[in-house]
């Protein structure tokens, strides 16, 4: 028999009932491992029926999984106990929910602000603490407020001082318009990101933003794909527009190919403890220009790295045949 592999995916009761290894955006993928004599199957996945998923993926030599940190409204809560589960009964699960914590929230930037990617941040533990912090920082520059997981912009705030405690307020979700509103106000604002436990992180601004974002996709530890976006969702000026795809020998990226994977995953891997077998199979991060010519991190996203080049489906395919064969 065959490598057995689930690609799990949210959806709806229909889309369950009709899922195919054609009818989904890893047509591709599923191509690839059917390719390789590999057998991949779709799991539609929602909180609903969670608990009849335990037995079906137990029975996998491996798990993928492309869920948001928050789908439907709901967080990963149900799903990442399900693949604890999963995962101890010897399966293959990627990315495990323990490696998302360390690599795929915000937090990360906090705990890595001293490698060579890394900018001033700090991790706020209350809407009280942010009220003290925010001010004084605030005068020394513009700050990106991050609640500590999420996606697609949402709970990621610019603020920029203007005097007499008013501030602009720019949220990253898609058509959202700049406000300027009162430092008090500003604040009110974030309180839901500190409900149920939540917490937020402060990084400085940015200020070459507006020269766009590179992102680098990689399989494990090596760079396999790019993502390039002139203009992102807090650009001061314009809508944020398509992310273009690209190989890994993309000739604007080799710097940071290189510094990532001879000091940068080394060093987070180290960090965290994490050899190569538990880094995510697929997983991509995001940087910036720095002020001083360096990229700096703007996040890592782990949870569901989906679209991503063509490029990554033959390194994935084989990264999972390898390692769950190992199994």
């Amino acid at each position: 028999m065959g490598l057995r592999v689930a690609i799990v995916y949210p959806g709806s009761a229909e889309q369950r009932d009709a899922a195919t290894p054609h009818n989904n955006r890893f047509a591709a993928l599923f191509a690839a491992f059917a390719a390789q004599g590999a057998e991949a199957v779709p799991i539609v996945y929602a909180d609903d029926w969670a608990a009849e998923l335990l037995a079906p993926l137990s029975a996998q030599d491996a798990v993928l999984v492309w869920v948001n940190p928050i789908e439907a409204g709901r967080s990963r809560a149900v799903l990442d106990a399900l693949l604890r589960e999963v995962a101890a009964a010897g399966v293959l699960v990627s990315t495990h929910p323990d490696v998302i914590l360390q690599l795929g929230t915000k937090d990360v930037l906090v705990e890595t602000r001293d490698l060579g990617w890394g900018s001033d941040c700090h991790r706020v533990d209350s809407l009280a603490q942010l009220a003290v912090d925010l001010p004084s920082r605030l005068a020394q520059g513009p700050r990106v407020l991050k609640q500590w997981r999420g996606h697609s912009g949402i709970g990621i705030w610019r603020v920029q001082g203007l005097g007499d405690r008013l501030v602009k307020l720019r949220h990253a979700q898609r058509g959202s318009a700049e406000e300027v509103v009162s430092l008090d106000e500003a604040v009110a604002r974030m309180a839901p990101y500190f409900e149920q436990g939540g917490h937020m992180v402060d990084q400085a601004w940015q200020p070459r933003l507006p020269e766009g974002m590179l992102r680098a996709y990689l399989v494990q530890d090596r760079v396999a794909g790019f993502g390039v976006q002139d203009v992102v969702a807090l650009h001061p000026a314009a809508e944020p527009v398509p992310r273009v795809y690209h190989p890994a020998d993309l000739a604007a990226g080799q710097v940071l190919k290189r510094r990532l994977e001879t000091e940068w995953v080394p060093a987070l891997q180290a960090r965290f403890g994490l050899a190569r077998q538990a880094l995510p199979l697929l997983w991509d991060c995001d940087f910036l220009h720095g002020a001083g010519g360096d990229w700096v991190l703007c996040e890592i996203n782990v949870s569901s790295v989906a679209p991503f080049p063509d490029s990554v489906i033959a390194p994935l395919v084989q990264a999972v045949i390898e390692q769950a064969g190992r199994r």
